[in-house]
Order: structure tokens, then C-alpha cells, then sequence
């Protein structure tokens, strides 16, 4: 199983990205799927975790500003990110609580790096 994520990028402060991650392999189901992020010299955060369901937990910093979004049939899980902000620079990693080969395991993207200038 591989988590591939995409989308990272220089942007001005008050801009926009879009982040993209999509989970390939021998899947049989997801749970939870969502993106944390790590700054320099930080622990890595939560950002937005969003269930099966489509249940959404954001953090308080980015709520009102990103959305999470994804594709069950696609195994898939976005990241619609405005009103920028240089604290928000980060590498961003996609996650998801995923079945395989007969157990549940926990994924990660490789990191997408976001930069916020301002």
C-alpha cells in the first residue's frame, strides 16, 4: 500500500493550493484519511482528519480556511487550502487508516512541502 501525495507548492500569503493524496495497493477498506503537517523545528500536527463517513476534525487554526474532502470509490483525499498564511508552511503528509492483508495499519504520504510567503 502507498499513499502518493501532490500539490505542494510556493504561494503568497492570502493564496491558495490544492493538495491531492491517493492510496494504491492491495486495499480493502479505509477509515479515516486526513493531513498533518510538520513546520522546522516542530512536533507534526494535525490538520484535518475526515472519516469514512465524511465526518470532518479540523484544527481550530485552519478551520473556516481548509477543506477536506475525499472519494471513497477512488481512494482518494483532497486538501483545498485559502487565506494562506506563512504559519501555515509546512510539509504537509496525507494519512489514512487502511485494511490490508488482513490487517488494519496505519499510512503516510512522503510530505508535500507548502510555503506561504508573506
Amino acid at each position: 500500500v502507498q499513499l502518493q501525495a501532490s500539490g505542494g507548492g510556493l504561494v503568497q500569503a492570502g493564496g491558495s493550493l490544492r493538495l491531492s493524496c491517493a492510496a494504491s495497493g492491495n486495499i480493502f477498506n479505509i477509515k479515516d484519511m486526513g493531513w498533518y503537517r510538520q513546520a522546522p523545528g516542530k512536533q507534526r500536527e494535525l490538520v484535518v482528519l475526515i472519516s469514512q463517513g465524511g465526518s470532518t476534525n479540523y484544527a481550530d487554526s485552519v478551520k473556516g480556511r481548509f477543506t477536506i474532502s475525499r472519494d471513497n470509490s477512488k481512494n482518494t483525499v483532497s486538501l483545498q487550502m485559502v487565506s494562506l498564511k506563512p504559519e501555515d508552511s509546512a510539509v504537509y503528509y496525507c494519512n489514512a487508516e487502511i485494511y490490508s492483508d488482513y490487517a488494519w495499519s496505519d499510512y503516510w504520504g512522503q510530505g508535500t512541502l507548502v510555503t506561504v510567503s508573506s
